[in-house]
């Protein structure tokens, strides 16, 4: 059964690129809460700024705000382990460089709530082998994991169901990818409420804001910019260098034409150089197309770099100072990870009563 899709005229909560959950109160959480998380496999994108972190900062006040870092996750494929530390670190570095409030919203990495793992165990006993084999993520990653395919890979959707349930999430804003993951979740929630009660868990929707920022590759501008392509040359990444930055602008793909116009189906890169504009300034495509009357597609590309650059300069100089000054940072998550578990264990113990462990 499809989960129920809900649109909501609220241009900030639709977070592309990301897993977000949002809450609605219930008798297990007082306030409205909004979470969200991001893999921290490779550095952060231009896609991952526009399309969610900066709008965690408009919602901070909107919401009870948590936020954080899944490396339980990054582990289905293999990882270097300190390079997983260093990325973990970064990405929770740069929400805060980009104006995450560590006072206002709850910061941490998954693996220090040891509930996400303990509630994904409970509802591993609970799931089906044949509706985790019929997870089209599972059967595209593992296509490419050969004969050896990790256990992890299989029951990866049953701990993105876990961090859902464990915060009482009742939207979910998921891009197509996910909806699959969201439906297994509302089967799972569904499945435990009709055997211990209703009050067990928040039954989750899908989640669609009116309006999203959605940054497409430079180099293949019909298809999303994103951290594991093969060709670095249409990522841009948060941390990349000016020169770097200026070059991979530079040489984003647009089409044999001359005329600037906002067409994603006939000229998609230019659409998209226009679109990151106007996610940066806040002006409409429109108003962007008439500013380049008579222009050439070397000012727009030239021009768009220079407004990324204003952008990125003062969060990268904030990353690395926290970066250096690792002491502010790991007392930021250590008290995020205390805030995160006084409401993982509330749903914790719910759902261990209602197994029948003994507490």
């Amino acid at each position: 059964m499809t989960p129920p899709v809900v649109s909501v005229e609220d241009p900030d909560t639709h977070l592309y690129g990301t897993r977000c959950f949002m809450t609605q109160a219930n008798a297990a959480t007082p306030t409205n809460v909004m979470l969200s998380a991001i893999q921290p496999t490779s550095q952060l994108t231009l896609g991952n700024y526009l399309g969610a972190i900066q709008n965690w900062v408009q919602l901070q006040d909107k919401y009870n705000c948590y936020f954080f870092a899944v490396d339980q996750h990054a582990i289905t494929v293999r990882q270097n382990p300190e390079a997983l530390r260093q990325a973990t670190l970064t990405a929770l570095a740069t929400y805060v460089a980009a104006g995450v409030d560590p006072q206002r919203s709850t910061l941490f990495v998954q693996s220090h709530v040891p509930e996400h793992t303990q509630l994904c165990w409970i509802l591993n006993c609970y799931s089906y082998m044949g509706e985790l084999n019929r997870m089209t993520q599972y059967k595209d990653k593992s296509a490419k994991s050969g004969e050896n395919i990790p256990a992890g890979l299989f029951t990866y959707p049953v701990l993105m169901a876990a961090d859902i349930l464990l915060y009482d999430a009742k939207l979910v804003p998921v891009g197509q990818d996910q909806k699959q993951h969201v439906e297994l979740t509302r089967n799972l929630a569904q499945r435990l409420n009709n055997l211990y009660g209703d009050h067990l868990f928040v039954i989750p929707d899908c989640y669609i804001g009116s309006k999203a920022a959605k940054v497409m590759d430079l180099q293949q501008p019909t298809r999303k910019m994103s951290k594991s392509a093969e060709n670095t040359m249409g990522t841009l990444f948060l941390m990349d260098d000016e020169k770097t930055i200026l070059k991979k602008f530079k040489k984003a793909v647009t089409d044999s034409d001359t005329v600037i116009e906002w067409d994603k189906e006939r000229k998609p890169g230019v659409a998209n150089l226009i679109e990151i504009q106007s996610a940066i300034t806040h002006t409409s495509p429109e108003e962007i197309v008439h500013n380049y009357t008579g222009k050439m597609y070397g000012h727009l590309k030239v021009e768009t770099a220079e407004i990324v650059l204003q952008t990125l300069r003062p969060l990268q100089q904030k990353v690395h100072q926290l970066m250096e000054e690792r002491t502010e940072l790991e007392k930021i998550l250590r008290h995020g990870a205390e805030k995160a578990r006084e409401h993982a264990a509330t749903t914790l113990k719910r759902v261990h009563d209602a197994v029948g462990f003994y507490t």
